[in-house]
């Protein structure tokens, strides 16, 4: 496996790749794997003939006060991971190289950013978009790799690739948990034993929010109202938000008709953890 830093570089490996008739993957991540993301890396390599992951900690999707600074970063470790995983090439470039001193050019989505994370994180998916972009415009992959635990980023990154008519496939992959139910995100690593344990009740409060739509109930405001109440009796629990939308468009309903995404975002102590689950699929 190849571990490539500079734009040049990777186009170059790409090139050859297509020289060989060889289809591509790309897994975009900011690095510090967990069993996620080398899922995604594992179905990559089952779709696609190469498999380049990117390790990126992107400055532009991080808002002030942000943990920017402290994301846990291991370029070592995420190498022999990714390779045991099935991945060709890390593309790992510097700051400086994605954004070249006078860069000025930004992706911007409206109304599905306007929610959510987007709400919570001013500029986030503004960042998230354009990182995205220059990826794709880098590797020109056939086959891109999210997965749903991020589900408002997997959504806006398909409407952004429908709405460009950028030419590759978005493959949305299944939520990974630990045993217990906790989504895999590399800011678990932030949680101490007791936060640990207190994180478990985001998705004890999906699963409230599932059982009381598989009941029978429609009412979007009431389902997030006793997933609300279950969060909240964690007393290290403070709640970012609990919303239901439909799915994918990400719109307001009254009442659930159709796919619909019960979505959260939870503060654990000072660590911020979003989850998800998709109702009526």
């Amino acid at each position: 496996m190849k571990i490539i830093h500079t734009i040049a570089d990777i186009r170059d490996f790409v090139r050859q790749a297509r020289g060989k008739s060889l289809t591509v993957g790309l897994v975009p991540t900011m690095g510090y794997l967990h069993v996620g993301h080398l899922e995604l890396m594992r179905r990559a390599a089952n779709i696609c003939d190469t498999v380049i992951a990117s390790v990126f900690v992107n400055p532009t999707q991080f808002g002030p006060g942000e943990d920017l600074d402290r994301y846990p970063r291991d370029l070592e470790r995420d190498a022999r991971l990714a390779e045991g995983a099935g991945v060709d090439a890390i593309f790992n470039p510097s700051v400086e190289e994605m954004y070249p001193a006078g860069y000025c050019t930004y992706v911007d989505l409206e109304r599905i950013t306007e929610k959510l994370c987007g709400l919570s994180r001013p500029g986030h998916f503004r960042g998230v978009a354009t990182v995205v972009t220059k990826l794709f415009n880098i590797v020109k992959p056939d086959c891109a790799f999210f997965g749903q635990k991020d589900a408002q980023q997997a959504l806006v990154i398909k409407r952004m690739v429908d709405d460009l008519n950028l030419d590759l496939e978005i493959i949305v992959i299944p939520t990974v948990r630990e045993a217990d139910g906790l989504a895999m995100s590399s800011r678990n690593i932030y949680l101490d034993p007791e936060q640990r344990r207190a994180a478990l009740v985001l998705y004890r409060g999906l699963l409230k929010g599932q059982e009381e739509f598989r009941k029978g109930e429609r009412d979007p405001a009431q389902i997030c109202r006793r997933v609300t109440e279950m969060i909240q009796a964690e007393p290290l629990a403070k709640i970012d938000y609990v919303e239901i939308y439909s799915h994918p468009d990400l719109v307001t309903v009254e009442r659930i008709q159709g796919p619909a995404l019960l979505a959260l975002a939870v503060k654990i102590g000072s660590t911020r953890l979003i989850d998800n689950i998709l109702l009526g699929v």
